[in-house]
């Protein structure tokens, strides 16, 4: 029989993570944490979570393999190909004139997005005035990210992601153009002038904090922050919102929305939302 984690057997795991190390997990949405909890337990054969508890109070390494589990997700080239390509034509609208492109990849996992975008940005010419920054709590995948290297089979699984985002470039882009195969280890290595460009680093989205000192014209958040709980999801849209330039974008996941009075604060079209400047209010 599969071994469910209570609500407060999930809050005591929270607390104690918050009271041994720096990672705040309070305003996680309980019910996605609770199954990767679940998981987690039976992964390890732990009988319960004070039994996980136990250990992870006692080995800082096992703390953190633990952590790195639970915040994990997945990713892929081009994902939902729709948006991208709607992505793109706001992007020739509002920011192909501009001398510099700055952009944050938030939660970036494995590195796919950030790669995608400066796909994306060289066919369109913009490659070389982007500047791009990938972060994420998971300094595994930020690992991942900063080698861009992925299996042939897991790139080649998304060729029609990258057919309908190229679809109308001519002549159309192969995926091959974009990476480097060493065929002997069935390996994709992103080529090196698109892994020169971005800045991978680790940053906990929970803290609030732009480590960089820019003002953002594209910040991608997506599939995030459905596991935050509403309270957390509003103070991040409101962090983000501080930190896009004016008409900047934010680029969300299907499933997520900004809702209440928040929304307001910008124009929403699709999954991407417009940071209205302070003159497009009517106060």
């Amino acid at each position: 029989m599969t071994y469910i984690p209570t609500y407060e057997e999930v809050m005591l795991f929270v607390e104690t993570v918050r009271a041994v190390s720096d990672y705040d997990f309070t305003n996680y949405s309980v019910k996605s944490f609770t199954r990767r909890l679940e998981k987690i337990i039976s992964d390890y054969n732990f009988t319960n979570v004070k039994e996980l508890i136990k250990k992870i109070v006692a080995d800082r390494e096992f703390l953190e393999k633990v952590v790195k589990e639970i915040t994990v997700n997945t990713t892929e080239f081009f994902r939902d190909p729709d948006v991208w390509v709607y992505l793109k034509q706001l992007i020739r609208e509002y920011f192909f004139d501009k001398e510099k492109l700055v952009i944050w990849s938030a939660g970036c996992s494995t590195g796919q997005e950030v790669y995608s975008m400066l796909f994306l940005l060289d066919m369109m010419g913009l490659l070389e005035k982007t500047e791009i920054y990938g972060t994420d709590i998971n300094e595994d995948v930020i690992e991942v990210a900063r080698a861009g290297q992925y299996r042939v089979k897991d790139v080649l699984e998304y060729k029609e992601n990258f057919d309908i985002v190229f679809d109308q470039f001519t002549p159309r882009p192969r995926i091959e153009d974009f990476f480097e195969e060493d065929p002997k280890k069935s390996i994709f290595h992103v080529k090196e002038k698109y892994r020169q460009i971005p800045i991978f680093t680790t940053l906990d989205l929970v803290k609030r904090v732009n480590i960089f000192g820019k003002g953002f014209d594209i910040i991608m958040c997506r599939n995030v922050l459905i596991y935050f709980e509403p309270q957390l999801q509003n103070q991040i849209f409101e962090f983000f919102y501080e930190e896009l330039n004016d008409d900047g974008f934010l680029v969300l996941g299907k499933h997520e929305s900004i809702l209440g009075d928040m929304g307001m604060k910008f124009r929403r079209k699709d999954t991407i939302y417009i940071k209205k400047s302070i003159n497009h209010f009517n106060w």
